[in-house]
């Protein structure tokens, strides 16, 4: 994408979430571009959606607008530089609500989405926002905190997997061996270094000062705690990886503050940091990292025994139940496992599991498509959103096709359940693989599957199972997805186009 059609993307968008004045930050994730609002009513939900190169929007605890890999990336600094300029120019800014773009755009929105589309959306977006306020518990939030510790590192897990498999490729079939060792130094860099990450995201993220999160962190990676012994044991370099990190790092923040409320201000900068790291560093070493690195491995050993024995049930119910964990919002719960499996085995074996409700979403989409041959409004959703979803972003499916219609929702996720299933009994008989990294599904996963049997065993596994889901989400929701009543109801056009004009049928692709 240009850097002008970026632009205008962000030009888009910006007055139709309010204009300058109302966007206190700005961030991104892998697919979304995250702003806080100072009004949430000045922003045009419709007129957002119905812009090209927006899959959906998410109001969680910041408004998210899903833009898709890459595009985001580039979008947020143009929508970034826009804002800026726009405080920078405040009297012309002053005069912008005024202009007749933002008031015109419901009218072009009504006529590209008819009412049963816009219908649902709605239903999908009071759904999230109901959804939401269910997850506003301390637990709930603790896990979002967590998450957002973790969702900063998916760039580079991702970067840095897909040149794992490229090294692991280029070194099986013997080609440029001066190369190899290059590129695993590049690949292995960042992993051994991600508890200090970790640490650093901590202690920002909870309200530490960053760089003593990211010192104490650092002690568990250090090559000297090899001479050190803790409960009988002698400690290695990495023992309790990530969780270790959280640990410490959540532990500095809370020295911290205590030593900022009994030290004097004339000697804070000098004590504060000082028993920070020696205090947090004590504790780290002969307590955090032997019992972090004993839940670490009990996690990878639970997730091997748990695939390699139950593999079919166990695939079924993670696979069947991904859906309703992503709207109770646990599944936040599940970065750090994933994380954790990364660092002790190079691959999380769930990732490709739990991409399976994916593929029982984009079956369940296509069913839509087909069950409602009259209603082009719903069909044009549907087929604006497949792309997206065949890339694993889910949201636009999910919000405003399936979840608002209900019994799609559930029979999507009969098809994630069987397509987990089939992954499971991979893993059962032998086939175990996983994913480099975490962030991506759907067919963008491809570049970050590995595993034990070899690439081409893990990608005809992952390759059935997204087909096991689309045919299953399919049918479920074919025969299963729709009563008589619902049918009668939304297989008409609500907003049938005048004799005048030929009528818009599109054809799936």
């Amino acid at each position: 994408m240009s850097t002008d059609k970026n632009r205008a993307t962000a030009a888009a968008i910006l007055p139709l979430v309010g204009g300058p004045d109302n966007v206190t930050s700005i961030a991104h994730c892998m697919t979304r571009l995250r702003i806080t609002l100072r009004d949430r009513s000045l922003v045009q939900d419709e007129a957002l959606r119905a812009l090209p190169a927006v899959l959906g929007v998410v109001e969680d605890d910041t408004y998210q607008i899903v833009l898709g890999p890459g595009t985001v990336a580039r979008v947020t600094p143009e929508f970034e530089a826009l804002v800026e300029e726009g405080r920078t120019a405040a009297a012309t800014a002053a005069t912008a609500p005024t202009t007749p773009t933002a008031d015109d755009a419901p009218g072009a929105t009504d006529a590209a989405h008819p009412v049963t589309a816009g219908e649902l959306a709605a239903q999908g977006a009071a759904l999230k926002q109901a959804q939401k306020t269910k997850n506003a518990t301390p637990f709930k939030l603790l896990l979002r905190r967590i998450a957002n510790v973790f969702v900063p590192l998916i760039p580079a897990l991702i970067g840095c997997g897909i040149i794992a498999g490229l090294n692991g490729l280029l070194a099986n079939l013997g080609w440029l061996p001066g190369v190899v060792p290059a590129l695993a130094a590049i690949a292995s860099g960042f992993m051994s270094l991600i508890a200090v990450f970790v640490g650093y995201n901590t202690a920002k993220e909870f309200g530490g000062t960053p760089i003593l999160g990211g010192a104490v962190a650092a002690v568990i990676v250090f090559p000297g705690v090899a001479k050190i012994d803790a409960f009988g044991q002698q400690l290695s370099p990495g023992q309790g990886g990530v969780l270790g990190a959280l640990a410490a790092a959540l532990l500095a923040v809370q020295v911290e503050k205590w030593c900022r409320k009994g030290v004097p201000e004339a000697l804070d900068v000098l004590v504060t940091p000082t028993l920070t790291v020696l205090i947090t560093g004590l504790v780290t070493l002969f307590g955090l990292m032997f019992l972090a690195g004993e839940v670490s491995t009990a996690i990878g050993a639970f997730a091997n025994w748990l695939l390699s024995t139950g593999g079919a049930f166990a695939g079924l119910v993670l696979g069947g139940l991904f859906l309703p964990l992503v709207m109770l919002g646990l599944h936040q719960a599940l970065i750090p496992i994933h994380t954790t499996l990364i660092e002790q085995s190079g691959y999380t074996v769930l990732l490709p599991i739990l991409a399976m409700a994916g593929a029982g979403q984009v079956g369940a989409a296509i069913a839509v498509y087909y069950r409602l041959p009259r209603n082009a409004s719903i069909r044009a959703t549907v087929k604006s959103a497949l792309p997206a979803g065949f890339l694993g972003i889910g949201e636009p499916l999910i919000y405003g096709v399936s979840l608002p219609l209900g019994r799609p929702f559930v029979t999507a996720c009969v098809g994630g359940a069987a397509g987990g299933a089939f992954v499971g009994l991979a893993h059962q008989l032998g086939v175990a693989f996983g994913s480099t990294a975490i962030g991506p599904s759907g067919w963008a996963l491809f570049p970050l599957l590995d595993g034990t049997s070899g690439l081409a065993a893990s990608l005809t596994v992952y390759v059935g199972g997204l087909g096991v889901g689309y045919l299953v989400g399919f049918l479920a929701t074919y025969f299963f997805g729709f009563t008589h009543q619902m049918l009668a109801d939304l297989n008409a056009d609500p907003d049938p186009t005048p004799a005048t004009e030929p009528a818009k049928e599109p054809a799936l692709t």
